[in-house]
């Protein structure tokens, strides 16, 4: 496989030395690559875009030339897949790390031998992303262009054994998990494996929304008040004929909702609101809840005829703290996935970071770690304070501010509460503004009934960033705010009120 890979290969080198030339058409003769050059490096980012495009880039900078170096920033948006060396003199060598954070792979400074060239090209080649921190692809399982399962400790391996056998048995399944531990990406893993991969996959947040949009949401409009802003059309069991339905918090369901879902889970046929219009129903019902069963059946919250005809078969989905050993795996994961979203290129983590990220318990799971590599995505280490605290045992501590503004002590022995040292006061007063804010957004969401545009109208935010503070914050309709809003215009910190986020 390797042979057939190196046979094809195609390296683009921008030069004009000869010097340089020579010994790279001599080491690419030998392993039959094929290499073109480009004079400048507008001229190779034309060759980028136009033909065929070469598996590896060497950029040549000119003693004492910096500017070539923003052609870094243009590849990584162009292809941010393509492995970059760049080669410079020695007076050029305090240029590395620039030239590192604005992509290149790796760095080769003159003079160097031919055995040391070509050893770099075949680590690039074979394996791109090795420079990077890129994890072994047989970890990793995409679901679709921003999901991805990862199997890399003995307990999430069991978790994909477990989904794959329930793929094989078309029937419903209920998936139970803390908040943001990816129960969303396990029913997507589950919809993958099945016989029903080829058709759609729709999911439906019923804390997301109060009762009446959330059944328009899942029979159809019908004749919904024009009040709701709500377009007569078909709901999401409709659309997600023999595919897959994904019904997040289905203990926030009402429950005259849950009785109709138990007769389409018995009869396979949905009756649209206003028309009295029965349609088939093959779909299959993925439900998911972060809640405490117990406490929901005891309190009604979830009827107990609707929880034994999902919990025939259910899943538990691990929190991050019980997977310690794949978090590395996933802050890498994460980091490339987001890095080539946003065209940037990827941060390798610090040791000091992977450090205090191990000993984290990470009480937001997933969403949380995903945060927290967005931001390390844009600052790295600048994002995070780290402080040794001297303790009794004399075991050094972590001071990280970690995504979202939660603060919190990360320590090499441990994190449970009672060995926490004293938070700094940046810290402490960051937390008093997250809590505050997101007090404010709950309050606003509790007055509108959860309607989110009508709450970013309130707090004069736009649309999507309220989107992203409720992401942010993981919150739900399930809890009470208290706390009024204040007079005047909210101010969000850390965000923009114009809408350049990502609507989710």
């Amino acid at each position: 496989m390797a042979e057939e890979i190196i046979e094809t290969v195609r390296l683009l080198v921008v030069s004009r030395e000869s010097a340089l030339l020579r010994p790279l058409s001599s080491v690419a003769e030998s392993n039959s690559w094929h290499v073109e050059s480009a004079l400048s490096p507008w001229d190779a980012m034309e060759r980028v875009q136009s033909g065929v495009a070469p598996h590896l880039l060497l950029l040549d900078l000119p003693r004492g030339d910096g500017d070539s170096l923003h052609i870094l920033r243009w590849l990584r948006r162009l292809r941010p897949d393509l492995p970059v060396i760049v080669i410079c003199f020695p007076e050029d060598a305090s240029r590395k790390n620039e030239a590192t954070r604005l992509g290149a792979q790796e760095v080769l400074i003159r003079p160097f031998d031919e055995a040391r060239l070509e050893a770099l090209i075949y680590r690039h080649l074979l394996d791109p992303q090795k420079g990077q921190g890129e994890v072994a692809s047989e970890d990793i399982e995409q679901l679709g262009p921003d999901s991805f399962f990862v199997s890399a400790s003995p307990v999430t391996q069991k978790l994909r054994a477990q989904a794959q056998l329930l793929a094989q048995a078309d029937v419903p399944v209920l998936i139970l998990g803390e908040a943001g531990s990816g129960k969303g990406t396990v029913a997507r893993l589950i919809h993958k494996l099945s016989v029903r991969s080829g058709f759609k996959f729709f999911k439906v947040n019923c804390g997301d929304m109060p009762g009446e949009l959330l059944e328009a949401e899942l029979f159809g409009a019908g004749r919904m008040s024009s009040a709701m802003n709500v377009l007569a059309g078909p709901g999401k069991f409709e659309r997600a004929e023999k595919g897959t339905l994904f019904i997040e918090e289905i203990t926030e369901m009402p429950l005259g909702m849950q009785s109709r879902l138990i007769n389409i889970l018995q009869d396979k046929v949905i009756v649209t609101p206003g028309h009295g219009k029965a349609t088939s129903a093959d779909v299959r019902i993925l439900a998911a809840t972060s809640a405490n069963i117990d406490r929901a059946l005891a309190e009604r919250k979830l009827r107990e005829d609707l929880y034994y005809r999902l919990s025939a078969f259910t899943v538990q989905v691990p929190p991050l703290r019980q997977r310690k050993s794949e978090i590395a795996v996933l802050l890498r994961h994460s980091m490339h996935q987001m890095a080539r979203h946003y065209g940037l290129p990827p941060r390798e983590f610090s040791p000091a970071a992977l450090e205090a990220c191990q000993q984290y318990s990470w009480p937001g799971n997933l969403k949380e770690l995903n945060n927290f590599v967005k931001r390390y995505l844009v600052a790295g280490d600048t994002e995070l304070t780290f402080s040794e605290v001297s303790l009794a045992d004399s075991d050094a501590r972590l001071d990280a501010k970690l995504p979202g503004g939660t603060s919190s002590q990360l320590s090499a022995g441990g994190t449970n509460g009672d060995q926490r040292g004293p938070e700094s006061l940046k810290s402490l007063i960051q937390s008093v503004k997250c809590e505050a804010e997101r007090n404010a957004i709950g309050t606003a969401l509790q007055k509108t009934g959860w309607n989110r545009k009508a709450a970013a109208r309130m707090l004069r935010v736009s649309y999507r960033t309220l989107l992203y503070k409720i992401e942010q914050y993981h919150m739900s309709a399930s809890e009470s705010f208290l706390t009024p809003l204040p007079a005047g215009k909210f101010s969000f910190h850390g965000a923009s009120t114009k809408d350049n986020g990502k609507s989710s």
